[in-house]
């Protein structure tokens, strides 16, 4: 089993969303280390740390589980949708997404503040400077120091 961080504006997709909702494809992934992420690497049963990104305060706010392996992103197709890629084709997809189902919810978002000043969270992707990916990967230590932090509420 591997672990994740997934990130979603809680505008446009939150734990809440995902809650209410139970399973989602995680459309709208256009950046090419974050799709091979999801494409080669994840799996069925590996969690996910939703996380809460352009929010106040960002931060982890619950956990995921991926339920459905890669598959075509079909919106990239839809010319009505906001992730439309004209080049992308039945043929040649070029972007994928996973489906994501709701594991639980934190009593309260864990801040990127507070992830940053955890000793435990040292080397955590997501803390470092110059990364932005929407999906990266997470060691299981990293992964559950966070599900405790988002637990104590």
């Amino acid at each position: 089993m591997k672990y994740w961080l997934m990130k979603s504006e809680p505008g446009t997709y939150s734990i809440e969303d995902l809650e209410r909702q139970g399973v989602t494809p995680w459309e709208g992934v256009r950046n090419y280390q974050a799709r091979n992420f999801m494409r080669d690497d994840m799996r069925v049963g590996d969690l996910v740390l939703f996380y809460h990104s352009n929010a106040k305060p960002p931060g982890a706010a619950g956990v995921g589980r991926v339920c459905r392996e890669a598959h075509p992103d079909h919106f990239a197709q839809d010319r009505s949708s906001a992730y439309y890629d004209p080049k992308a084709t039945e043929e040649n997809p070029i972007w994928m997404m996973v489906d994501v189902e709701f594991v639980e919810r934190f009593p309260s978002v864990v801040a990127l503040a507070d992830l940053k000043s955890d000793a435990k969270l040292e080397g955590m992707m997501l803390l470092k400077k110059g990364v932005r990916l929407s999906v990266q990967p997470v060691s299981r230590e990293h992964f559950d120091r966070v599900c405790a932090l988002g637990r104590r509420g």
